[in-house]
């Protein structure tokens, strides 16, 4: 009998399995070969740090953000006294899962099925990649790590199935070096509902590749069209795609992250990524940090109440962060007039320095009351239509 089972083998749940193998608990990976998330690939230098990221991982660091608007005016903010690195997640969550193996960790290859539970023993049921059968996995405790629209977290948590999400979608080119608006050391944010009605677009450089796409939830919206339109806009339309991958994109956290009983969620899977960034690498390896610590207090324990540590120390650390973030979705992406009025806020040297500083060390930046103070007053002055546009 496994401690626990971790069903998933992206960022969340390789961190979550790996943490409890270090702590001395039998913990068996459930993961699905050869699936590769439509993700920027972008890691800030908290995470490099908090989970020991070496450089080799990192295929290229950014030092410098530019944000487009609808009428193509550009801002171009640079990244102070630091980087953010780019993975490509096609490698990135192999090395994830390999250490977390090398932890003690045991990886199963299949897709699951079912949680079962009979005679006293809670089984996750899945079928093996090759043999095609189904086989079970006896354990005490289940992370639920299997990305948005979780299986787990629909079978098992009180509206796991209504999280609203985003479709995003990208393509991975190969890159040249600068050429046309593409640079290898800049990534390239548009707000523009050409591209996208309510989300953004975006191309980030991987080295010797790049990730070109955008997210929508609009019904209807051709994210393959509208990407193609960014790889021309970019000068990279005759590039040579090496591979294209869409998926779902939750939009917003779960009020409840266990069943009381023996399954916590984490990461996509409860639904945290970050309002209006659509970031997620972090939050989801943070969150299966989280998970992992409830889970082993649980099991040393015996309550299961316990579990619901994952959502509180969560929240105590991220909650500001989200609500912050969501309060600008809401007010900037619904309009194209709104979003080239959130470009014209972000050539504030404050708002620069501000996003960039909660950005790379996670957490709201405080000691600046008189920047806050101003950025309050165009924020309102640009809600309220009081300054043109273009006013920065």
């Amino acid at each position: 009998m496994y401690d626990v089972v971790v069903v998933g083998g992206g960022p969340c749940g390789a961190t979550a399995a790996e943490d409890l193998a270090r702590s001395g608990y039998k913990v068996a990976m459930l993961d699905r070969a050869g699936r590769i998330k439509p993700c920027g690939g972008a890691i800030p230098p908290r995470l490099i740090k908090d989970f020991l990221i070496p450089d080799d991982q990192l295929v290229a660091k950014i030092t410098t953000a530019r944000m487009i608007s609808p009428t193509k005016r550009q801002v171009d903010i640079p990244i102070e006294n630091g980087f953010v690195g780019m993975v490509d997640r096609e490698h990135f969550d192999e090395f994830l899962r390999c250490r977390a193996a090398s932890a003690g960790v045991e990886r199963a290859t299949g897709t699951f099925v079912r949680i079962e539970r009979e005679d006293g023993e809670t089984r996750v049921v899945y079928r093996d990649k090759v043999s095609q059968n189904e086989r079970a996995l006896v354990t005490k405790l289940i992370i639920g790590a299997d990305g948005a629209r979780s299986n787990v977290a629909r079978q098992e948590i009180p509206d796991g199935d209504k999280i609203p999400f985003v479709v995003a979608y990208h393509e991975i080119i190969e890159a040249p070096g600068p050429v046309g608006n593409y640079h290898p050391d800049r990534c390239d944010v548009i707000y523009d509902g050409a591209i996208s009605p309510d989300f953004y677009g975006w191309v980030f450089p991987h080295g010797h590749t790049a990730s070109v796409g955008m997210g929508s939830m609009v019904k209807g919206v051709d994210l393959k069209q509208a990407t193609a339109d960014l790889r021309v806009a970019s000068g990279l339309e005759g590039c040579r795609t090496i591979r294209k991958e869409g998926a779902p994109i939750p939009l917003r956290p779960l009020d409840r992250w266990d069943n009381g009983k023996d399954v916590v969620v984490a990461g996509d899977a409860c639904g945290v990524v970050a309002p209006s960034s659509g970031e997620g690498i972090y939050y989801a390896m943070f969150g299966g940090r989280v998970a992992a610590t409830a889970a082993a207090a649980c099991l040393a324990s015996g309550r299961v109440k316990d579990l619901q540590l994952a959502r509180k120390l969560f929240m105590k650390d991220h909650k500001n962060v989200f609500r912050v973030l969501g309060s600008m979705q809401n007010a900037y992406y619904r309009s194209d007039e709104r979003r080239e009025r959130f470009v014209s806020l972000c050539h504030d040297k404050d708002v620069q320095r501000l996003t960039f500083e909660a950005y790379m060390n996670k957490e709201l930046v405080k000691a600046r009351p008189m920047a806050h103070i101003k950025i309050g007053l165009k924020n309102i002055a640009h809600l309220t239509r009081l300054v043109p546009e273009a006013y920065v």
